[in-house]
């Protein structure tokens, strides 16, 4: 009995999707019920700020750990609330600490299974991780197209330690996020018409590009050892 209680967290974790999904709560997050509630959202905001900014926050990293794929909209309606600035910070700290909640809980519950069946994958991968994981991580997540969810599991599987796991997070969701927020500060008009945001702007090449450079940056010093190592 012992042996299982690592997958408590992954079971508490599977027990709140469950719960999420039963209460309709997640059926929510749709475009259309963001503009039917536009009004009432930012009148709490407004009256209530400091608990608005925090119950934000906590639903954002609910999203996050429970890796519901509708995050964008919650981004958007950060940006829509509370302003491109702040509504994008407050992205950025729910986005971290729903991914490292979602990090420790793969991390707690495989960590056995992969030490037992990839032992020798995951010794290969370990110091390359230790020495440049940070720089693999801010790349990846510089360019929004792995899917969130797969880089928080395959970083926690792959031995990734979490202090630069959790920086290279913060850091590297801070562009995309703000784009989101930016597009949410002014798309009240398009929700309350019927419209939706067209959020493929993030693949658009003013975009695009400067995310892939800023990738590129991070990997700078990975190129660089290996360039001298190469020379050696």
């Amino acid at each position: 009995m012992r042996a299982l209680w690592h997958l408590v967290p992954l079971v508490l974790l599977a027990g709140l999707g469950v719960a999420a999904w039963r209460s309709g709560v997640a059926a929510e997050l749709t475009w259309s019920s963001l503009a039917r509630h536009q009004a009432e959202l930012l009148a709490l905001a407004a009256a209530y700020p400091l608990l608005a900014a925090a119950a934000y926050v906590v639903l954002y990293a609910a999203v996050v750990a429970l890796s519901v794929p509708e995050a964008a909209i919650v981004t958007v309606c950060g940006g829509l609330v509370f302003g491109t600035l702040l509504g994008g910070a407050l992205a950025v700290l729910g986005a971290t600490v729903g991914a490292v909640v979602l990090f420790l809980v793969a991390r707690t519950a495989f960590a056995e299974v992969m030490a037992r069946r990839a032992q020798g994958f995951v010794e290969r991968i370990r110091a390359p991780l230790q020495r440049d994981g940070f720089s693999y991580l801010l790349a990846l997540r510089l360019v929004p197209a792995v899917p969130f969810w797969l880089v928080n599991i395959g970083a926690a599987l792959c031995g990734m330690r979490l202090f630069p796991y959790a920086a290279a997070t913060l850091i590297g969701i801070v562009p995309a996020t703000f784009v989101f927020a930016w597009v949410g500060a002014g798309v009240g008009t398009v929700l309350a018409a019927g419209g939706k945001p067209d959020l493929a702007l993030i693949f658009s090449p003013q975009i695009l590009g400067p995310l892939l450079a800023l990738a590129l940056l991070a990997l700078t010093p990975v190129i660089l050892r290996r360039r001298r190592r190469g020379r050696d």
